[in-house]
């Protein structure tokens, strides 16, 4: 388990959201845990609030977990996964409104720093269009 902040990356297509977590990844290497989650039940696109829930839980540490999102449905999937945690674990989870692969990169580079959770969730922020 890292001692940073981690990421989840939840987009409606897998493949951006893999790809975005990839990108990430190659930048901090193993210093940021970064789950992605996407795609439909269907294997379409979409999101499906059981398996946000699992990342949120594989990528869960103390330092806190940042969720980024790409549209509307993943942020409201993603709030109904967090309300699913327990309140220990929802009060260390926010939602970040950045852009998907700006802010996953920005924020992975600055939570391998050892930034704090709000830290990292402006540093994404930044990055807005």
């Amino acid at each position: 388990m890292s001692d940073n902040v981690a990421l989840v990356i939840v987009s409606h297509s897998e493949l951006v959201a893999r790809g975005a977590a990839e990108m990430a990844r190659q930048m901090v290497g193993e210093e940021v845990v970064i789950v992605p989650c996407g795609g439909g039940v269907d294997g379409g696109l979409g999101t499906q609030v059981d398996a946000i829930k699992s990342a949120l839980e594989s990528a869960y540490t103390d330092k806190g977990v940042l969720v980024i999102v790409d549209l509307g449905g993943a942020e409201t999937n993603s709030e109904m996964a967090i309300e699913m945690l327990s309140q220990e674990q929802q009060a260390n989870v926010i939602i970040c409104d950045a852009p998907i692969v700006e802010g996953a990169v920005m924020a992975a580079t600055e939570a391998s720093s050892g930034a704090t959770l709000d830290t990292v969730r402006r540093t994404a922020e930044e990055y807005q269009s």
